[in-house]
């Protein structure tokens, strides 16, 4: 079993490893019906209870189908996410899936206004077909993502979207409201607006990068906002590693470049000294800061749950990162997990 631990002030507890279910929308290729089912089962068999899923993702799909293994549960014995930012409005003849090879029939827009907060969270449920949802993230808001459409609707968020939202959790319609971005530096920016629980953000504090323990970190402590961080493998490079031959490192999405590459490479010789597995550092590094509460990489099947609960167990000798550090591979006074 996994140990738990608060989400922010809510009551909400989370394993330390979470499911991430952008898979589950046939992301970059189809994933047969009962894989979705038979992984999210694994999951629960082995002490998961957190699971993450959007609209987004496959347009609807994966909504369904978490929501479709999920009622074989008792709503107690798990914690869902998902997100709002987007309405998908039907389009039967949507050409660009954004990487999903979905069959469903909308196109997203985004919305981050009040009643487009409101509707996108009723549809969720709808097609969940669940009576809850414990955490609610706003989605994919940030300049990287909007470029010179970010201040316009960060107003719309802020000023409408966020109120939608903290009416949802006043009410207790869901337990906590967050980000869901790949940004660290918007999440600060919403920081200066309200309260949010928890930001579940991708790939911005991992084994190869730590930008955000600069000022975000320390003020998510400071304000009792955890980080749920998602993409622990930057994209897959931290998985696959840059030796596989016929394997292309991916980084943000796109194929790594050089430096990235040889960044990564000096990480992988440090793991060959030490015989420990790139994805078991990956998962590990980033719960060692006390602002984050649990890691949420994509699964996609019963086995790959089976071997990143095992990534995750794999006992660390502390002078693997004391190399690390003393490489010039970690940021300065990071934290690094302490092996028991």
């Amino acid at each position: 079993m996994f140990k738990k631990r608060q989400i922010g002030k809510t009551k909400l507890h989370v394993t330390e490893l979470g499911f991430g279910a952008a898979t589950f929308g046939n992301l970059y290729r189809e994933m047969p019906e009962e894989a979705a089912s038979e992984s999210v089962d694994k999951a629960m068999e082995l002490g998961l209870n957190q699971f993450d899923t959007a609209p987004y993702y496959g347009f609807g799909l994966s909504e369904r189908r978490v929501g479709d293994a999920l009622r074989n549960y008792n709503q107690e014995d798990y914690i869902l996410s998902t997100k709002v930012g987007r309405i998908l409005e039907p389009c039967a003849k949507a050409e660009d899936k954004y990487g999903f090879c979905s069959p469903m029939p909308f196109e997203p827009k985004y919305d981050y206004s009040y009643d487009g907060i409101m509707r996108s969270f009723e549809h969720s449920l709808q097609r969940l077909g669940l009576s809850k949802i414990d955490i609610l993230y706003m989605h994919d808001i940030g300049s990287v993502t909007h470029g010179d459409d970010h201040d316009r609707l960060f107003k719309i968020a802020m000023e409408g979207g966020y109120k939608a939202m903290d009416e949802l959790r006043s009410q207790g319609l869901v337990s906590a409201i967050g980000l869901g971005v790949n940004e660290y530096q918007v999440c600060e920016q919403a920081m200066d607006h309200g309260h949010f629980d928890c930001f579940l953000l991708a790939g911005r504090y991992t084994l190869l990068e730590q930008q955000s323990l600069k000022s975000f970190l320390p003020r998510c402590l400071k304000e009792n906002s955890s980080i749920v961080l998602g993409g622990p493998y930057n994209s897959g490079i931290l998985a696959t590693g840059v030796r596989r031959e016929g394997v292309v490192p991916h980084y943000n999405y796109e194929p790594a470049s050089e430096s990235i590459i040889n960044i990564v490479a000096k990480i992988e010789d440090v793991c060959q000294e030490f015989n420990v597995p790139l994805p078991a550092a990956a998962l590990q590094f980033p719960l060692a800061h006390p602002a984050v509460v649990s890691v949420i990489p994509g699964l996609s099947s019963a086995n790959r749950v089976e071997t990143t609960v095992e990534q995750m167990k794999f006992d660390i000798p502390t002078d693997f990162w004391t190399a690390l550090q003393n490489a010039g591979l970690l940021y300065p006074g990071v934290p690094v997990p302490v092996m028991t």
